[in-house]
Formats: C-alpha cells, sequence, structure tokens
C-alpha cells in the first residue's frame, strides 16, 4: 500500500535540532547542564544526577494536556562532551510522549558549540513538537547565561 505525504510511515518520527556557540569553555556548559540548581535556572525544577541509569523527574506548572512532570532517566554520560536522557515515560501528556534528549558539546577555540536534539515525536505529537520547536532556541539562551554565571 503506498502513503500518502499525509499518512506517515509506520514508526516515523521527528527531531527537534537545536545549535548554538556559546563562549565559554564546555566545562562551563557541562557543569549547567548537569549539576541540579543550574539546570533549575535554564530548565525546570528537578532531581538531577549525571549518572547512567538513573531517574529523575523535572517539574513545572500543569498546564492542560500535561501534568507539569516529566520522568526521565540517564541513558549516556561522557563529561564535558555527550549527555543523553528520555524525555517522558508517556504517563505525563494526553499524547504518552516519550522523547530522547541528547546534548553534545563541541570546543571551538575558547567557545563550544552546543547541539540538543529532542528525538522520537511520533505524529500524535505534534503540538509537543510544535510547543518545544518553538521553546529549546530561549531555553538554549537561558543556558548560555547560566553558564556565563559560572567562575
Amino acid at each position: 500500500m503506498d502513503h500518502s505525504a499525509e499518512e506517515p510511515v509506520a514508526g516515523e518520527t521527528k527531531s527537534i535540532v537545536v545549535e548554538r556557540v556559546i563562549p565559554h569553555a564546555a566545562e562551563k556548559v557541562w557543569r549547567a547542564l548537569t549539576v541540579p540548581h543550574l539546570v533549575a535556572e535554564w530548565l525546570m525544577e528537578n532531581d538531577f544526577q549525571p549518572v547512567q541509569g538513573h531517574r529523575f523527574t523535572f517539574r513545572a506548572k500543569p498546564i492542560p494536556g500535561w501534568s507539569g512532570v516529566v520522568n526521565c532517566e540517564v541513558l549516556k554520560v561522557e563529561p564535558p562532551r555527550l549527555l543523553a536522557y528520555s524525555w517522558g515515560n508517556g504517563s505525563e501528556s494526553d499524547s504518552g510522549l516519550k522523547t530522547i534528549v541528547t546534548w553534545s558539546l563541541t570546543p571551538e577555540g575558547t567557545a563550544t558549540r552546543v547541539r540538543m536534539e529532542q528525538a522520537g515525536f511520533r505524529p500524535q505529537d505534534e503540538p509537543g513538537y510544535k510547543g518545544m520547536g518553538g521553546g529549546w532556541p530561549r531555553i538554549l539562551e537561558r543556558l548560555e547565561q547560566v553558564a556565563a554565571g559560572q567562575g
């Protein structure tokens, strides 16, 4: 059976990718990505620990269709260059959103190229895809501000 452009192939997903060059060393950016009180400054309250297998939550004010909680698990930690975690377990939102967020840090002279990819958006996750797609660039701006405050 042929699939038209309106009918996604089973298993087809989309990703959000945002890149930003932050004028700080990778170690400063890494701290902002992995120290819980710093993560709270640019993203959400959390009980994050940069340990593979650690289960944690992000917490914010609930909105219609979302509980305000994101249940996560650390999947990969390679300081100070790679961090990946699951984003959601399907229980927090009406769509059952479950994605993977991967942070890659690449030194560029005295700066760091930060690449954030949130992968795994299904067709039923389109509202989350659109909302997060608009939100991540602003979140990376805040990450840069928090990294700048690290001594």
